[in-house]
């Protein structure tokens, strides 16, 4: 097991049978009822082998979550809320959120709310979720097309990250997973974000060493700065774009939440060699490395008109400007960097271009 300490949380890396999860729920949590909060794929793909492996989740109640991000919103927050109220459970019970992003996200939003918070564990069991998603106590549901517009910071009891649920995971799920391993590359060191690039192209294959390295990555800036007021965000880099184009396409193409922020990364790498700030030939590299492995999408006048008047909306924005994270060079990344609206429409444009 690798035990990695984050702010208020405990994260632990390796097989979860043995991992401190069965003497949590056996001593802290031996009068409390457990509420499983699934998705349609990780009750099918991953439910049973949990409940079958820990005696005190025998009796849990599971609510399933339907699949798709449109689906991560208040109705269906309200829908678990009176769920959690029929099967009488209290603030001194637990939640645990068995899934990727939307369930980690849904559910801790969920019981940070519940009854003024209840107790979570996250076990996150696509890759994505697991080094991304499930770490650092954001939550969050979305308003319409916009990502995450509403959510608070709240930070789960522990995270159990278990390699064995990555094998449930079809290989569009991992592509999404090795995006936001880039964007940790790309924000912290040349090195790292070789090693991910490498591993893409090498069957993409999960080597625990690697993951933990990401994960710690991730770690170290929530510490620092856990409320996002500096340092933390640029993890938001590749997001800005990413998350506009993934809220267009939600109910449409259906581009998972990875293969947006990859485009959103070749996106505002370009933006930054536009912007003077990275060299071209780091430039080159990120955006040939990037478009081998995540398609561009070939946006219309229509599309990039609307994608682009999305940004106006984003949560990161301040005083009325859009800000944006963006590279000095691969490992280095600025954030709160204020692009005017009409750069966007240029790096659209240029992209639709390079498609032609």
């Amino acid at each position: 097991m690798k035990y990695i300490q984050s702010n208020n949380c405990k994260l632990e890396v390796g097989s979860i049978e043995k991992s401190s999860f069965n003497s949590i729920l056996k001593e802290t949590y031996t009068s409390s009822k457990c509420v499983i909060i699934v998705d349609e794929n990780t009750k099918e793909n991953c439910l049973e082998y949990l409940i079958t492996s820990f005696e005190p989740l025998h009796g849990a109640e599971v609510i399933v979550l339907p699949v798709g991000e449109e689906n991560k919103d208040l109705e269906i927050a309200v829908n678990v809320w009176e769920a959690l109220t029929e099967y009488g459970i209290t603030r001194y019970d637990l939640i645990i959120n068995l899934g990727g992003g939307l369930v980690t996200d849904m559910g801790g939003f969920i019981a940070s709310c519940y009854k003024r918070g209840c107790d979570y564990i996250n076990i996150p069991t696509t890759l994505l979720g697991m080094v991304d998603a499930s770490l650092g106590g954001k939550t969050g549901l979305n308003l319409g097309p916009y990502k995450n517009q509403i959510g608070v910071f709240s930070e789960p009891k522990v995270v159990y990250i278990d390699p064995i649920f990555l094998r449930t995971l079809p290989d569009v799920e991992l592509r999404s997973g090795f995006a936001e391993m880039i964007k940790h590359g790309l924000i912290h060191s040349e090195q790292l974000f070789d090693k991910v690039i490498d591993a893409m192209h090498s069957s993409h294959k999960i080597d625990e060493t690697l993951l933990v390295e990401c994960i710690r990555v991730k770690n170290k800036i929530v510490r620092e700065d856990p409320k996002e007021d500096g340092k933390r965000k640029i993890l938001n880099f590749g997001h800005t774009i990413g998350h506009a184009i993934e809220g267009y396409y939600m109910r449409g193409q259906g581009y998972t939440h990875g293969h947006c922020v990859a485009v959103g990364m070749i996106m505002e790498a370009y933006l930054s060699h536009k912007l003077g700030m990275l060299n071209e030939q780091s430039y080159l590299k990120i955006q040939s490395e990037l478009s081998q492995l995540f398609e561009i999408p070939s946006f219309t006048d229509d599309e990039i008109f609307a994608i682009v008047k999305m940004l106006s909306n984003d949560k990161k924005n301040k005083g009325g400007a859009i800000l944006c994270c963006l590279l000095e060079e691969i490992g280095t990344c600025k954030y709160d960097c204020v692009i005017e609206i009409g750069e966007f429409d240029q790096v659209f444009s240029y992209f639709r271009q390079l498609n032609s």
